[in-house]
């Protein structure tokens, strides 16, 4: 299977060029900038995509291009700061801005580009450095208002650089140009399909777990539902699948995910029921960060415990993806700042008996979706509302008591219901996500003309394709007004509903 290597120079976004180029139906990883060189040939890249960073390449300690990639002959595409990087390794300069570019800027080509298209178009610009003398061989390919090189080219040894950020939706012409690039210069073949996924992926299970048992956690949620599935597919009745009621789901969701996954699995699924364990354990707890390791610890000892009475299997699935191991990678100088730790990524204690089996953890969520309709999956499961694995801990800011986990839960199910019921929301509606969030803030109602203190819920509604980055959905004043009225008027202890309309960036989709 041909590849495209992407190094990370410190970018939060280098990871929407990796779905870009599998958009493509090429495949490709993500690599961070210093990775060690034989990790990186080790999938024979036929190219190297360069991504931007915060850092400016003058400055002392910034990352820099390893001398293997200019070596391996390959091509090369540079975004932001990584053609900023390609022009310094190869003799050009590089030197603050005057005039800084930030936001949406039109960009005007050179005629007869094979990366461009032919006409100006609208591009998304975020640098305050530029190129003052590009180096030998290379030439400009466009500008900018700004930017007198905002792209530049050398077609001989196929090396390219952009100024601007071709893998976010704000450049609509991006995803072009990076197929371009992966397709028509690095001449890979277009064979990343479900098909293939499954496939490469059956083939690592096997041999990481070679004839050892297995234990999946699931949730009933499309990613731990899939990954178990994948595992199954490839193991059979090695693979033991456990279902862990927390408490802490959305309303009557345990039951109908244990009928679901009784028809996927069958006998091989086990139930644990362990909501007063969970909410002991978040007794009094209110940080997000400590609510994530507190789950993440709690799932793991339940675990163990149930592994010892199955015969001690010394494997763990988990339906880790892409964006979960993005959001937890550790702060590092000139690497992506952690934004949250995930509590099956960062928040996993570090002396569990397990050794984890994570086939999605470089798929996104739309990948996800396709395998796991490639599988055979029910519909209603594939398209099934994401869920966050530390549960509705994460939805309920503040303290986590019975009481608020059920308040929480039947203003969920109200939103859930009318969204559903004005096709807004499921597999083809513009709604991605949609839930409640219980405020731990207070104000003051009135209700039958009685005096009312009581909390806030938000609803939060967004629109994605990849869950990297989303924007919020224009949902109809009619049917906000609708699900407010129902529950200010059927949830107790609410007395007020506001609506999130901030897109990520730069919020995330969950509020912790």
């Amino acid at each position: 299977m041909d590849s495209i290597a992407v190094l990370d120079f410190g970018s939060q976004y280098a990871q929407l060029i990796a779905r870009r180029v599998r958009e493509a139906r090429v495949y490709c990883e993500l690599f961070q900038w210093d990775t060690e060189t034989s990790k990186v040939l080790a999938i024979q890249p036929k190219g190297f995509i360069l991504s931007g960073g915060p850092a400016s390449v003058y400055a002392q300690g910034a990352p820099f291009i390893q001398d293997y990639i200019l070596e391996s002959g390959a091509p090369i595409l540079g975004i932001c700061y990584g053609m900023q990087a390609l022009t310094q390794a190869l003799g050009g300069r590089v030197d603050p801005s005057s005039e800084r570019e930030f936001g949406p800027a039109t960009v005007t080509p050179l005629p007869d580009t094979t990366l461009l298209p032919s006409t100006p178009f609208p591009v998304w610009m975020s640098h305050g450095d530029r190129l003052t003398q590009l180096a030998p061989g290379f030439s400009s390919l466009a500008s900018s208002e700004n930017s007198p090189h905002a792209a530049i080219g050398d077609a001989s040894r196929k090396y390219y650089g952009v100024q601007f950020h071709p893998e976010v939706r704000h450049t609509p012409d991006g995803a072009e140009i990076l197929r371009r690039f992966v397709i028509d210069i690095c001449r890979t073949r277009t064979d990343w399909t479900p098909e293939s996924i499954i496939e490469e992926s059956v083939k690592r299970i096997r041999a990481q777990v070679d004839d050892g048992r297995v234990l999946a956690a699931v949730s009933g949620g499309v990613d731990s539902s899939v990954a178990t599935a994948l595992v199954h597919h490839a193991i059979g009745d090695q693979l033991v699948a456990m279902f862990v009621n927390t408490g802490l789901m959305r309303k009557d969701e345990p039951e109908q995910v244990t009928a679901t996954l009784r028809k996927m699995l069958g006998p091989e699924l086990v139930t644990v029921e362990a909501g007063e364990e969970f909410l002991r354990a978040l007794a009094g707890v209110t940080d997000p960060e400590e609510k994530r390791r507190i789950v993440g610890e709690k799932f793991i000892r339940i675990f163990e415990k149930q592994a010892r009475d199955l015969g001690q299997p010394g494997f763990l699935v988990q339906g880790t993806i892409y964006p979960d191991v993005v959001e937890s990678s550790a702060p590092d100088r000139n690497k992506a700042d952690r934004i949250k730790t995930h509590h099956n990524v960062g928040g996993l204690p570090k002396d569990m008996d397990f050794k984890l089996v994570e086939p999605l953890r470089y798929l996104f969520k739309d990948e996800v979706r396709a395998v796991g309709e490639a599988l055979g999956l029910p519909e209603a499961l594939i398209w099934r509302q994401p869920f966050p694995g530390p549960g509705l801990t994460v939805r309920c800011l503040g303290e986590v008591t019975p009481e608020r986990v059920e308040r929480l839960q039947a203003a969920d199910a109200i939103l859930t219901r009318e969204l559903t019921e004005a096709g807004l929301i499921g597999k083809g509606a513009e709604t991605s996500q949609a839930f409640v969030v219980l405020l731990p803030v207070r104000s003051v109602g009135v209700m039958g003309d009685v005096r009312t203190y009581q909390e806030t819920a938000a609803i939060r509604a967004v629109v994605t394709d990849d869950f990297m980055t989303a924007d919020w959905v224009r949902l109809p004043y009619e049917l906000l007004g609708r699900v407010a009225n129902r529950i200010v008027n059927e949830v107790n202890g609410i007395n007020r509903v506001v609506y999130d309309i901030t897109s990520k960036p730069p919020s995330t989709i969950e509020w912790e």
